[in-house]
Parts: structure tokens; C-alpha cells; sequence
């Protein structure tokens, strides 16, 4: 007898009807890799709290420690900016 596994994909399901009702909006995005997705991304993944991960963001519960104080957008922004000169650096 085989047995099936499930895979629970609410979060994955939230975050496209989240991007599908912005998408409404704009329009359609003719790019994937536009500004607005990937900022998205940023809000999703380090800045907005879930519920699902009780008032946590996907970076807190897989231990990615940015170090963002209160301003977090301005935190991500100089980590990006900094991340980015130390490359052309080391290039």
C-alpha cells in the first residue's frame, strides 16, 4: 500500500493571492523581476509578521538574523547597499 504525503501549502497559496491582488492594481506586472516583486518579497519575507508563525516573519523563524532595528525598510535598504560594495570589492 502506498502512502501518500500531504504538503500543506496555505503560506505558499496567501502569498500568490496576496501578489494577485496587487497585480489587479497595477495592472499586470510585465516583469517578474520588477521592483515592485522584489520589494514584495523583502516586506513578505523579513518586515511582515504572519500569523501562521504567531506574530513572527519567515526570516525570524529561519534564524536569518539581519540585525533590523524599528526602521526596518531603511535597515534591509544600507544591509543591500552594503552587501553590494563589499562584492564590487572583493570583484
Amino acid at each position: 500500500m502506498k502512502t501518500e504525503e500531504y504538503f500543506d501549502n496555505n503560506l505558499v497559496e496567501r502569498l500568490q493571492g496576496t501578489i494577485r491582488e496587487r497585480n489587479k492594481i497595477q495592472r499586470g506586472l510585465k516583469d517578474q523581476y520588477s521592483p515592485f516583486v522584489r520589494g514584495h518579497k523583502l516586506y513578505y519575507n523579513y518586515i511582515k509578521p504572519h500569523e501562521s508563525l504567531y506574530g513572527k516573519t519567515p526570516a525570524e523563524v529561519a534564524n536569518i538574523n539581519l540585525n533590523l532595528g524599528n526602521k526596518k525598510w531603511e535597515d534591509l535598504l544600507l544591509n543591500s547597499i552594503k552587501f553590494q560594495n563589499d562584492r564590487e570589492i572583493i570583484s
